[in-house]
């Protein structure tokens, strides 16, 4: 079944459901780093090797704070901010007693509406361990993608920041709530929001009706050992811990439900795959609003002691003073960042040494491109990770040792203990290695499902617990996946997933258009842009700028059409359905240098 070698670091093995990664089962299969970080108990022998751990991601950190007190966690170049393991624990207990004694209950969404602030991942494990469930907010969202958002996930709390880009998040929430000025604080009596108790900003300024970070902390005092104790004993693994809301492929946006099991474990193998270990040191600019952010990064450090250097958002120059500064061994980004990096006027003036390794995510990347990654910036062990936040996410990861080849153009093989197939879309019946059709997975890491949404979760994941990922993709006979299109019509932007259908909707509200299709743009520097082909009414006229104008501040930027069309009529099929793909054709003729 292809070339692996006996003692590779993971083997896979094939199955009559496709290829299903394992541990190896030779001498040189690291166990003794599974039983260092609890992931699997010594097993008889003969005994199959489980490496699925049953644990809550409040149980991973206080296990990684007891073996590495005084490694650093938490880093901020910018600003000096420093926490130990030790440390950030203790502040985690501080943060989650004083969410307790605000009333938070257990499976309460706590939504997080905020760029990578230092109390972002004090809050992710502080709503973890009193059994809350952490709701992550695009930080690029607008008044109506927020209150969809609330509305449609009945949350009761929510922290904020003071806003970002062109967005004041505080002015967003007095205007959603018009209560919040008047009313006692945790006793917000919203009309629109019945189900929102509790506004809070994640930093120490004081706003009208929101407790701010410092209060929380001083609340902690007034919830007892023994309640705290009591609460976190009674949360399973299988719990969900986090919601995040994704485009898909189809209807509006879904809150996928996530449990501790699933990312936690997950985390812990992408980090695995990395040979992540105490001493290593992650810069982690991508948003941790993300999975890229909070499992890939946070969840791969927290689980092998690594320390997590952190940029609020990405700006070049601050990703490479921390790198340098920092002396981090770890840099993750999607290819855009990388491109930024490289071609930055500073970048011959910082040391990039230390690196060896990381991620890169969100679309291909150019084989140059690699190139100059693993030879200018030394990231010769980066690797490369595919999947979708239904699956907690990664689905499959290239390994350190995988050549340029494998790194380009494959997406790498199945991470252990998940099941990946590739599917005859109309028949669901597996087809052979080299022939295209849909991806599935099957294991731990699959989403409970959507929130509220049965129907959408049935389709999404079979009786069998098989996940369709709605992409497209061809395995070879090694078990390397890549990824060759998509079965609906997502656009991912930067890394950024865009559904089309949310932006039709929204534009059918501009008096002047009578239909309107979005479809990708292939882009050079974002693999696709928006773009927007539009039917007007009869006697209207209009222009794109006038279409952006409607767009801005009522949807977020990177959702606005960059190209604009207007058409006569759409090519169909002979069953009336629009062909998008031609639009594609269409768009991609028209802005050959998009």
């Amino acid at each position: 079944m292809g070339n692996f070698p006996d003692c590779s670091r993971y083997g896979v093995t094939s199955s009559t459901h496709g290829f299903i990664a394992r541990p190896g089962t030779c001498a040189l299969f690291p166990r003794t780093r599974a039983y260092r970080y609890g992931i699997a108990s010594r097993p008889a022998q003969g005994a199959t090797i489980s490496t699925i751990r049953s644990a809550t991601l409040g149980q991973l950190l206080s296990e990684t704070a007891r073996k590495y007190p005084d490694n650093d966690a938490l880093v901020y170049v910018d600003r000096g901010f420093r926490l130990t393991y030790a440390e950030l624990d203790a502040m985690v207990d501080t943060m989650a007693k004083g969410l307790m004694a605000l009333g938070v209950q257990k499976g309460e969404k706590v939504a997080i509406w905020a760029t990578n602030v230092p109390y972002w991942v004090v809050l992710q494990f502080a709503t973890a361990r009193i059994g809350a469930v952490l709701l992550t907010v695009n930080t690029s969202y607008k008044t109506e993608e927020l209150k969809y958002l609330l509305t449609q996930s009945k949350t009761e709390t929510i922290f904020i920041i003071d806003g970002f880009r062109d967005t004041d998040y505080v002015l967003t929430l007095y205007e959603l709530l018009p209560e919040l000025k008047t009313a006692p604080r945790g006793q917000l009596a919203s009309q629109a929001f019945p189900r929102l108790k509790r506004v809070c900003f994640l930093g120490p300024e004081k706003h009208r009706g929101m407790y701010s970070v410092p209060e929380i902390l001083g609340l902690a005092a007034m919830t007892s050992d023994v309640q705290y104790e009591e609460r976190q004993a009674s949360l399973d693994p299988g719990d969900v811990v986090n919601m995040q809301y994704t485009s898909g492929t189809t209807g509006f946006p879904k809150g996928v439900m996530l449990t501790h099991q699933g990312i936690g474990n997950n985390g812990f193998w992408i980090g695995e795959n990395q040979n992540f270990g105490p001493t290593d040191r992650l810069c982690l600019p991508v948003p941790l609003f993300h999975c890229f952010g909070c499992v890939l990064g946070v969840l791969a450090a927290v689980t092998h002691g690594s320390a997590m250097i952190v940029c609020e958002t990405y700006v070049p120059v601050t990703v490479m003073q921390s790198v340098e500064k920092e002396r981090c061994t770890a840099l993750y980004g999607v290819p855009t960042m990388f491109i930024a990096i490289l071609d930055h006027d500073l970048f011959p003036k910082f040391d990039f040494s230390t690196l060896r390794t990381g991620i890169m995510a969100g679309s291909p990347c150019p084989a140059p491109i690699m190139r100059q990654v693993m030879d200018k910036m030394h990231m010769t062990e980066i690797t490369i990770c595919y999947g979708l936040t239904e699956a907690s996410p990664v689905m499959t990861q290239t390994r350190i040792e995988d050549d340029l080849r494998r790194k380009t153009e494959t997406v790498g093989r199945p991470m252990p203990e998940i099941e990946v197939k590739v599917v005859d879309p109309e028949t669901n019946e597996e087809v052979e290695p080299g022939v295209q059709g849909e991806v599935l997975c099957r294991g731990y890491n699959v989403m409970k499902g959507y929130y509220d949404m049965p129907e959408a979760t049935a389709k999404a994941v079979s009786p069998e617990g098989w996940l369709h990922s709605g992409d497209l993709g061809v395995m070879d006979g090694d078990g390397y996946l890549s990824i060759t299109g998509r079965l609906k019509d997502m656009i991912i932007r930067g890394g950024e997933n865009i559904y089309p259908k949310e932006i039709e909707e929204f534009l059918y509200t501009m008096d002047c258009i009578r239909d309107v299709q979005v479809a990708g743009v292939p882009s050079r520097k974002y693999g696709e842009e928006v773009g927007a082909f539009i039917i007007l009414k009869d006697g209207c006229e209009s222009t794109p700028e006038d279409v952006r104008d409607f767009c801005r501040g009522k949807i977020a930027w990177h959702k606005i059409p960059k190209y604009i069309v207007f058409l006569d009529d759409y090519p169909m099929t002979a069953s009336g359905k629009v062909q998008k793909f031609k639009l594609r054709d269409l768009a991609a003729e028209m802005f050959p240098q998009a």
